[in-house]
């Protein structure tokens, strides 16, 4: 096995709409979704 090289990795550029809805917002929006489909299995 070999280890993986370093990759030139950028942080997330908050300019950019589509990396700001792929990392922010979906998956807050997948938090949000499980919750409720919690509460309302309880119910």
């Amino acid at each position: 096995m070999q280890i993986p090289k370093n990759q030139n990795n950028a942080p997330i550029d908050p300019s950019s709409p589509i990396e700001l809805l792929v990392f922010i917002a979906l998956p807050v929006l997948l938090i949000v979704v499980y919750f409720v489909a919690r509460r309302k299995r309880k119910k």
